[in-house]
């Protein structure tokens, strides 16, 4: 079976894709109707198209996941470079530290997506309502797959919600039985459509379109997000088998024995891409992005580079090439430094392919990350301008695009929603969590052996850590860790107390020798309190909607 993967570019009407689309905003007038509208075939695709670049708004590329920008961010392993409040820069910070407590209207606005959420799931279900109503002139086929598509994206937009917070307002295509107050439903409620909704979708969708059709969600797409959204919902039997699906299909996972080749994981399938399920083409008419306007190294764009670095924290997490295991980084955790060389050399090559440290070739040339050197370091919070300078002596390497260099221009690079690696490791856990070890222990190794990793079959928490460590490492800044840590409840006590590291990489230019010292990038410990594994209700909903309150622990 030939593997369709979501391609943007080669479908023919794209125009809505780029933000708000204009044909859903329409107003009815006196020139068109709704049932002359639907009784057009391409009308309804061009509705259909608009869905697509949801993908993109919730994508690690774009901010609407969350207003803070990267959700790593939050975590341990990535440090974002300004402590100035009201950017998007330094957002990541103040919430990190939950610097004057954390309030229901700015925990809404950061993470809650709620508005622009129900907005979306409105266009999906008026399109459905419409589909229903005037699409009935549409053969069997073609009807259920124009549903089919409309219901993946409804069911992602509730995972989207429901991730954030458990329970939400459930609306369907039903717009008669929309009332002015809607009570909130059960958190099982919430799940169940979800699991409806892309269930059908899976069952429905065709694996693969026509070539002029090429571009359309698939049902791996459809199976694949559900295995990742029943994670959430702890339905452990429905994860597993929809990953099950998922592997009856021709995907593959990567060639990964070198940075180069593990690399190519995230490029789009029009380049060979075996392991990309689902992708967004920015290749389209847009929108476009700036991951590499914003994570560049300092030295190629001095005014936007560095908004964001990996911490050493994340760094130690990455395990010893061929043998596995971690190296020992005690002589690096020193204030005094040192001027023996990190171990980085030694690391696996998902290490290589996503951080960029002194001394990696980047574009032909060597990566500067120390005092005075080309791509620059700055103190976390001295008052200075980060100016494309990096707090941790790191940058982020993964995603970017070694070619771009007009910095003027948005990047183009796709979005790989979903790709096989989170799949077998959707599977790992669900199985761990049904106690069938050796399938899950199958699915890790897997993952590792791809990067030439060893592997030991484990048991219990040793073999969910092991999980865990796979998830942390394979989908770094791919918009998983911090969630997966909320659904874990592990959030709470990882990311309470304390403070991401980094090193202050220092040249003497008589020796010819470099210092590195171990350092603080933050200026106070962090708070993750527990309330916020529930997003609080917006003011909007609470202001328009007599049936809900808000959430008791945050009043």
């Amino acid at each position: 079976m030939k593997k369709y993967i979501v391609k943007l570019a080669s479908i023919a009407s794209v125009f809505t894709l780029a933000g708000c689309n204009d044909w859903l905003d329409m107003d009815p007038t006196d020139k068109v109707s709704d049932k002359i509208v639907w009784s057009d075939e391409n009308y309804i695709q061009q509705y259909a198209n608009g869905f697509y670049g949801y993908l993109s708004r919730y994508s690690s590329f774009e901010t609407q996941d969350s207003q803070v920008g990267l959700t790593d961010g939050l975590t341990e392993t990535l440090k974002f470079g300004s402590d100035v409040e009201g950017t998007n820069v330094g957002f990541a910070n103040i919430i990190a530290y939950a610097r004057g407590g954390l309030s229901a209207p700015t925990a809404a606005f950061h993470f809650g997506c709620w508005d622009n959420l129900y907005d979306r799931i409105r266009r999906v279900n008026e399109f459905l309502y419409n589909l229903k109503k005037y699409g009935t002139w549409l053969d069997e086929e073609t009807y259920a797959r124009y549903e089919a598509e409309a219901r993946f994206f409804r069911g992602y937009l509730y995972w989207q919600l429901l991730k954030r917070t458990p329970q939400a307002i459930i609306y369907d295509e039903d717009l008669l039985a929309i009332r002015p107050d809607m009570p909130l439903s059960t958190e099982e409620e919430g799940w169940d459509m979800v699991e409806r909704d892309l269930t059908f979708a899976a069952r429905t969708l065709p694996a693969q379109w026509s070539a002029a059709e090429q571009g359309r969600v698939t049902s791996g797409a459809a199976w694949a997000m559900l295995s990742r959204a029943m994670l959430y919902a702890k339905r452990w039997d429905a994860a597993r088998t929809a990953a099950e699906e998922v592997f009856k299909l021709d995907y593959e996972l990567m060639p990964g024995q070198t940075a180069a080749d593990y690399a190519k994981a995230f490029t789009s399938a029009r380049e060979g891409n075996t392991e990309s399920i689902l992708e967004y083409n920015y290749l389209a008419s847009g929108p476009n992005h700036g991951w590499d306007q914003l994570f560049m190294p300092g030295g190629d764009n001095v005014t936007m580079g560095g908004r964001a670095t990996p911490t050493q924290e994340m760094v130690e997490s990455y395990e010893l090439a061929t043998t596995g295991g971690h190296p020992d980084w005690t002589p690096w955790h020193t204030a005094e430094g040192t001027t023996q060389t990190p171990p980085w050399a030694d690391l696996e090559p998902r290490f290589h392919a996503s951080v960029l440290y002194n001394g990696a070739v980047w574009k032909n040339r060597t990566v500067e990350p120390y005092v005075k050197g080309k791509d620059g370091w700055a103190e976390y919070g001295d008052g200075t301008p980060l100016a494309g300078r990096t707090t941790t002596g790191y940058y982020l390497r993964k995603m970017l695009n070694e070619n771009y260099t007009d910095y003027s221009r948005k990047c183009t690079q796709p979005w790989i929603a979903i790709r096989l690696a989170e799949v077998y490791l959707n599977h790992a856990e669900a199985c761990h969590m049904l106690g069938e070890t050796k399938a899950a222990n199958d699915d890790v190794r897997a993952i590792r052996a791809r990067v030439g990793l060893p592997y030991t079959d484990k048991a219990g928490d040793e073999l969910m850590a092991a999980i865990r460590q796979e998830r942390k490492i394979e989908l770094y800044c791919e918009g998983h860790h911090y969630w997966d840590m909320r659904r874990w409840r592990l959030a709470h006590t990882a990311f309470t107390g304390m403070r991401v590291h980094g090193l202050k990489i220092t040249f003497n230019q008589t020796t010819g020798t470099f210092t590195y010292a171990y350092v603080e990038c933050d200026t106070q410990d962090r708070l993750f309190e527990e309330k916020l594994y529930r997003i609080p209700l917006p003011e909007t909903e609470l202001s328009n909607n007599t049936a809900v309150s808000q959430f008791p622990e945050w009043l």
